[in-house]
């Protein structure tokens, strides 16, 4: 481990690595070492990137499916829960094809994919503070997301939507059905896990920062809206929180991934669109939730996206 740059605790990390069934952080490291060959990921990111990021999180994200696919019978579900624009699309990439090389099959879906279709959506987000098009809870086939899921674990077929985010003008819409056998099933999004809060909460004063009469009802709506996603989260078996530092860091990274997106495909959030959304994103959801989602394991990373902590979330 000495000749990787890589700045988070082992201690931590180690604890970590042995709960998913290593008996040491050098074993495991060995194991993966003479793999190497194997997880080449150049063509999956365009820049380079950091050992933390391939050690501290992909690997053992990797370790803890091929674990449950080696010593359960029973099929497996991982969460990775995530603000938008941290980087869990690429991860899951690289998941799907990696796994390959070790002789099992992960299939990565983000609950964006059950985002509902464009008619129903129009009725489900109207009104909504923020005129934006998507993204909080509420604007989701919740009923669907479950059923597929639960369908996957009782008889291994996965039969689910997909979403592009660039149809529509950067609005968004389903745009065909995906068909799997995955030995291992991997969920992403930037709201998994989180649950409502009570109902005696003043929602006004949730957040720090000013909210208009309009926000702080519709946050009521949406806390409301959070308990029909909890059936869902209980068929996910272990959830990886990847956590930053402060919660701002997020608005750098969603409106760099929209210029992205706007450069491959020519349709994103742009300007007033793109603002709304990042008010949504930051007062949609009180930001003290994400400090109590059920997970696993919690990674914690900075500005850079350079992970900073790895270990479980005791």
């Amino acid at each position: 481990m000495k000749e990787l740059d890589i700045n988070f605790p082992l201690d931590k990390f180690e604890k970590l690595i042995c709960d998913i069934g290593w008996e040491s952080l050098n074993d495991w490291f060995n194991f993966w070492d003479n793999q190497k060959n194997i997880f080449s990921i150049d063509q999956y990111w365009k820049n380079k990137v950091n050992d933390d990021w391939i050690w501290g999180l992909a690997l053992p994200i990797l370790s803890q499916a091929y674990k449950f696919q080696k010593n359960f019978s029973e099929r497996k579900i991982i969460g990775i829960s995530a603000l938008p624009g941290t980087g869990k699309t690429t991860l899951g990439k690289w998941l799907e094809a990696i796994s390959l090389k070790l002789n099992f099959k992960i299939s990565v879906i983000s609950i964006d994919d059950f985002y509902l279709p464009s008619d129903e959506m129009k009725l489900a987000i109207k009104n909504n503070p923020w005129d934006v098009s998507r993204g909080f809870p509420g604007s989701h086939s919740v009923k669907l997301m479950q059923e597929k899921l639960l369908n996957w674990k009782l008889n291994g077929e996965l039969n689910v939507p997909v979403f592009d985010k660039s149809l529509r003008n950067g609005l968004g819409d389903r745009s065909h059905w995906r068909t799997d056998n995955p030995d291992l099933l991997i969920i992403e999004g930037w709201f998994l896990g989180i649950e409502p809060f009570s109902s005696d909460i003043n929602y006004q004063h949730i957040n720090s920062g000013e909210f208009s009469p309009h926000e702080s009802s519709y946050i009521g709506i949406i806390q409301n809206n959070l308990k029909k996603y909890l059936e869902v989260w209980s068929l996910i078996d272990n959830i990886w929180h990847l956590k930053p530092l402060e919660f701002k860091y997020m608005n750098i990274w969603k409106i760099n991934q929209e210029k992205e997106m706007f450069l491959q495909k020519g349709n994103a959030l742009q300007e007033e669109k793109l603002s709304n959304f990042l008010r949504m994103l930051n007062v949609s959801i009180p930001h003290e939730s994400f400090d109590h989602i059920n997970s696993y394991a919690l990674l914690l990373i900075d500005k850079e996206r350079n992970l900073v902590e790895a270990g479980l979330n005791l």
